[in-house]
């Protein structure tokens, strides 16, 4: 059997394994069922405060979001543009007097 450890700490699920790559519980960025406005305004508080002491962690969490996607469902970030259709092409130009 295959261990995962962060550092020394042994990850058994991949809750804990995303909370140890973290360094928070997942709880606090995505709240739990049933929590009532005070508990989510004290949990959204908790993360701005956690946010503004670790301002990398976005860019981590992100890239750690985007590899993991990458590496489970790559089909989600094969992402084509999108083009409005012709009939709204002139649409901004008309509004506004310009072409966009």
């Amino acid at each position: 059997m295959m261990k995962n450890f962060i550092g020394h700490d042994e990850a058994r699920s991949t809750d804990e394994f995303i909370e140890l790559a973290l360094g928070t519980p997942l709880d606090l960025w995505l709240g739990q069922d049933g929590e009532s406005e005070v508990e989510r305004a004290a949990r959204m508080d908790a993360a701005r405060d956690i946010l503004a002491d670790d301002p990398g962690l976005f860019d981590r969490t992100t890239r750690l979001a985007v590899e993991t996607i990458g590496a489970t469902m790559p089909d989600l970030l094969r992402l084509a543009p999108l083009t409005a259709p012709a009939r709204f092409a002139g649409r901004r130009a008309s509004r506004t007097g310009v072409a966009a």
